[in-house]
């Protein structure tokens, strides 16, 4: 794919890309949907901002999440929901009790969640959008992490048949993230809500998708197969290294099925001076979560990348959290 953008680098540099419209329809094609139905974005930050415009009243926001959602909203009218469990894991019923007698309009829940890697299964979500329907609440799911599961079933929600059968449902999606891609910034939003998809492009600039990435969602489809096949290579190297993750003494490792693992660290480390020791001393950059909102207590996020990649900051948090006693060889 790489090498097919190479090739045609210098027409798409030289000329301008489609406008919205046309891109709408590229986008519903690669994902079997309609233009009507479908918003591509800069990147689904882009359409992230324009979605809370819409959301008036309370929304149901999971904690502790993706910053862009809150951080759009008035904090005021956010109703927040805490697992309150030590792996910050819940289900689609724990969130239909939380929220049954509270005055909310929208709840949004990320599926795998970031940053826990908590994750609910489809005919789940459907249940939870159904109840959200009887009760006239727009539920929003981002699966922009959703291809990283270990689900035998089919996990993605973005089906015409879904979408019509529930049209008060809101799926995002990062392609940045699911394809490895986020130079290219693009994502999508779609609905049966075609008032809702017309607003966010009304909102959003005609040309908001540069030539290369137009020219990716007109190939994609050709890698579908190597794609795939990544993704079982990828679930393989996330087992092992989760497995050697959960062998270094003071890290309690948590279940993810996303592309990233969330830590806790035990016996009075603290993430925010393992974070800072591992980029200035090892060039390893991690994140520390000590201060996101929600969490109450010394955890990091890592995100799985290739094996060599791994296994090397494996053997730097022995050295750093346990002396290094089982460093790998």
């Amino acid at each position: 794919m790489i090498d097919e953008i190479k090739a045609n680098l210098d027409l798409l540099i030289f000329n301008y890309p489609s406008g919205l419209k046309v891109n709408s329809l590229i986008a519903a094609k690669c994902f079997g949907l309609q233009e009507a139905n479908v918003c591509p974005g800069n990147g689904a930050a882009e359409l992230i901002n324009s979605l809370m415009k819409i959301l008036k009243g309370n929304v149901g926001i999971i904690l502790p999440t993706f910053e862009e959602y809150p951080n759009r909203l008035n904090q005021d009218n956010i109703v927040p929901f805490s697992p309150g469990n030590i792996n910050f894991s819940y289900t689609a019923d724990d969130l239909m009790r939380y929220y049954d007698d509270l005055n909310i309009a929208a709840l949004i829940l990320i599926n795998p969640d970031n940053p826990s890697g908590n994750f609910i299964e489809i005919f789940d979500v459907l249940r939870l959008a159904k109840w959200a329907q009887k009760k006239g609440i727009r539920l929003v799911v981002d699966e922009s992490f959703v291809d990283f599961s270990n689900s035998p079933n089919t996990t993605s929600l973005l089906s015409l048949k879904v979408l019509q059968d529930n049209p008060g449902l809101i799926v995002v999606k990062s392609i940045s993230k699911s394809y490895g891609i986020p130079g290219l910034r693009l994502g999508l939003i779609c609905s049966a809500d075609n008032e809702l998809i017309q607003y966010i492009k009304n909102d959003i600039s005609i040309w908001n998708i540069n030539s290369i990435a137009e020219f990716y969602l007109q190939i994609c489809e050709k890698y579908k197969d190597d794609y795939k096949y990544g993704i079982e290579i990828f679930k393989e190297i996330r087992e092992d290294f989760l497995e050697k993750l959960r062998g270094i003494k003071n890290l309690r490792v948590l279940p993810t099925q996303a592309n990233f693992v969330m830590c806790e660290l035990l016996d009075c480390h603290s993430a925010t001076l393992l974070s800072e020791n591992l980029l200035s001393d090892y060039n390893i950059l991690i994140k520390d979560l000590s201060t996101k909102k929600g969490i109450d207590g010394e955890y990091i996020r890592i995100t799985i990348k290739k094996k060599e990649e791994n296994d090397l900051l494996v053997d730097v948090m022995h050295e750093l959290l346990d002396g290094g006693d089982n460093a790998n060889e």
